[in-house]
């Protein structure tokens, strides 16, 4: 079974690289009927999609999933309406596919440009996120390459009845189907085998809990761009506006705790500390969010009757991926940051001030992917940056960091033109 099943996932990136030089030179013009043909259909197909959706969570409740995990697999007819509206968006982008980047002309006459080309065949690997089939699919499209996709169990019916209106979608547009192709088992062995195909496949990008990512960059001999943990940070500085420290905060903590660019660390500065902390403690435990303090914020709100929890050194530095959040109270705006770079995950931070010196220089200094000043860490995502849709978040330094769109699909490559030059 082992080498059938080695096999399949071999030719399997066997067809992607195939279909991925196909799609290098694919006119925009068609790549786009594609998109708008796939959008249609998941408008014409939630009944489908939803009843596949409910196996997955039939089987959620009875493998003892969390209620975090459940909803980042759950669909429902607004996150469907979401996902072909991001379809559309995604088909209305400009093509990054052949732009250029730089030209010049050496003394010799050699004229070099640099252009936008796809990366080739990328893997995504991804846990219960039926939105990462859609989005990952219309992202590597639009921008050239082809990808496989490798669900986790829990979303696998979910997974095969998306995949199959992608296939319906690019047939109807005149592509080869194996542009987007989705791994037809759970098998742990298919994973192991995709992951040592570098001759077929350029880039690998996982998404999911940390466990599955350091096992990815861990056991894949093809380049991985990823982020392990979104430990976010919010910090409340003294000249904050505290009805807009609240807004914030709150949103950020308490939108969708399941996801990486929710809040799971507040900072607050000392002078402001005795009015500010009770007032977000509330707001926060009105939302049924566990505080755990560190005894300077625990004393505050200690005096004024809120519950608290003593922080330990590690919820310092945890994604909780929950109704927690932990508490510090800072002496400075210096110190903020340099907590920020300490115990951070690079992903997320927001400063929440009226100094808009302090705030130019925690987005300066503070070493994250992506850095907000009086806004919410929520919108650190590829769709609503107008990306349309996102294939990850990294927080890498090499070739891409932050929200993942088309640009950062793409490679470039230098395209020459002489006439009768030689090198002596």
């Amino acid at each position: 079974m082992s080498a059938e099943l080695d096999q399949l996932v071999t030719s399997i990136a066997q067809r992607a690289r195939a279909a991925s030089l196909l799609l290098a030179t694919t006119p925009t013009e068609q790549k786009n009927a594609a998109l708008t043909q796939l959008a249609a259909l998941i408008d014409a197909s939630h009944a489908p999609l939803l009843a596949a959706n409910a196996k997955d969570l039939a089987d959620a409740e009875t493998n003892g999933l969390t209620q975090a995990q459940i909803d980042r697999l759950t669909l429902d007819a607004k996150r469907l309406a979401q996902l072909s509206e991001s379809v559309r968006q995604v088909a209305a982008l400009p093509d990054p596919v052949g732009a250029q980047l730089d030209e010049t002309t050496r003394p010799n006459g050699l004229r070099i440009r640099k252009i936008r080309v796809p990366i080739g065949v990328i893997g995504i690997i991804y846990e219960a996120r039926p939105n990462v089939t859609i989005d990952c699919a219309i992202l590597c499209l639009k921008s050239g390459n082809a990808s496989i996709l490798r669900g986790g169990r829990e979303i696998f019916n979910t997974n095969v009845a998306l995949a199959a209106l992608v296939s319906s979608a690019l047939t109807h547009a005149g592509l080869p189907a194996d542009a987007v192709q989705l791994i037809p088992t759970t098998d742990r062995a298919a994973l192991n085998t995709l992951l040592k195909l570098d001759q077929y496949i350029h880039c690998i990008i996982p998404r999911g809990g940390e466990s599955l990512i350091r096992f990815v960059a861990g056991n894949s001999t093809i380049p991985v761009i990823k982020h392990y943990q979104g430990v976010c940070f919010v910090y409340v500085d003294a000249q904050a506006d505290l009805a807009m420290a609240e807004k914030i905060l709150v949103n950020a903590k308490t939108s969708r705790v399941s996801v990486c660019n929710t809040a799971e660390q507040l900072l607050v500065h000392r002078d402001v500390a005795e009015k500010a902390l009770p007032l977000l403690a509330r707001a926060l435990a009105a939302k049924n969010v566990q505080l755990r303090c560190d005894p300077a914020s625990a004393a505050i709100l200690t005096r004024e009757k809120i519950a608290v929890t003593s922080a330990t050194e590690a919820d310092y530095k945890t994604e909780f991926l929950d109704y927690i959040i932990a508490i510090r109270v800072v002496d400075s705006l210096d110190t903020a940051i340099a907590t920020i770079n300490r115990d951070s995950s690079a992903h997320s931070e927001a400063i929440v001030t009226a100094d808009e010196a302090a705030a130019r220089k925690f987005q300066a200094s503070v070493d994250s992917a992506t850095v907000f000043w009086n806004a919410s860490t929520r919108f650190n995502d590829g769709f609503e940056f107008g990306f349309g849709a996102e294939i990850g978040i990294s927080t890498d330094r090499l070739h891409a960091r932050g929200p993942m769109g088309l640009p950062e699909l793409c490679s470039y490559k230098y395209l020459i033109d002489g006439n009768g030059q030689v090198r002596g």
